[in-house]
């Protein structure tokens, strides 16, 4: 769905310096200085409104947290939510996840969070999925090697196609559930608002937990 552009829109991303750094690349490496603490940092690739990383920020003071949006139309609301709430110890980004080893140095990185992300159901536009390997390369450097990845999908063909991406680059998966909502990993789980519309009608949710792939060697080397 084509989003529609409403005026003005940049002009009022810039009044919130603090919530929407314009300047974040020079931050890079050094953003637990910019939040004035040595909190773990967890960021949301594709945040949407904002529901769910104002919730987590919300509900973890403990935690920095970043969420990540190229479109301003949905991102503006994201930081209004964070603003009424007077949470301050979450920031967002207004960047393509293309870009996202330019504002994180390598290990920076404590979770990713991947929520109900485009699927590309064409296999020509496969590369695009926010699980490609080429984006999962970048995700790898940016994490820490403690750090992981969780990912939330209603598609199924895309957490297969995700299951084997995180397989072949080498990520360690765990939690795995093809009905997230009658699991064992239900409880506590933070609903995205397009989450909350897909149980309300009946639908499944995919879930997973990917480790950095150096957790994987150390299993494999008998140091876990």
């Amino acid at each position: 769905m084509r989003l529609r552009k409403r005026p003005g829109v940049r002009e009022e991303m810039a009044t919130y310096p603090k919530l929407v750094p314009m300047n974040g690349q020079d931050h890079k490496g050094n953003w637990r200085a910019f939040f004035g603490n040595d909190n773990p940092i967890h960021i949301e690739l594709g945040t949407g409104k904002g529901n769910f990383i104002t919730t987590l920020a919300e509900q973890n003071p403990d935690i920095n947290f970043f969420g990540v949006e190229l479109h301003e139309e949905v991102l503006i609301q994201a930081v209004k939510k964070a603003e009424a709430k007077g949470l301050t110890n979450i920031s967002f980004l207004w960047i393509n996840v293309n870009d996202l080893e330019d504002y994180f140095a390598p290990g920076e990185v404590n979770r990713i969070y991947l929520n109900f992300s485009d699927p590309w159901p064409k296999k020509r536009h496969a590369k695009r999925r926010l699980t490609d390997r080429s984006f999962l390369s970048k995700y790898k450097n940016v994490l820490n090697p403690d750090g992981y990845i969780q990912l939330k999908t209603d598609n199924e063909t895309l957490f297969e196609y995700s299951l084997n991406e995180f397989a072949h680059e080498m990520f360690l998966l765990s939690g795995i559930t093809l009905d997230l909502h009658k699991s064992e990993y239900a409880e506590g789980n933070v609903m995205t608002e397009y989450e909350a519309k897909f149980v309300e009608r009946g639908m499944r949710i995919y879930r997973c937990l990917a480790a950095h792939p150096i957790q994987l060697m150390a299993l494999a080397h008998g140091k876990k």
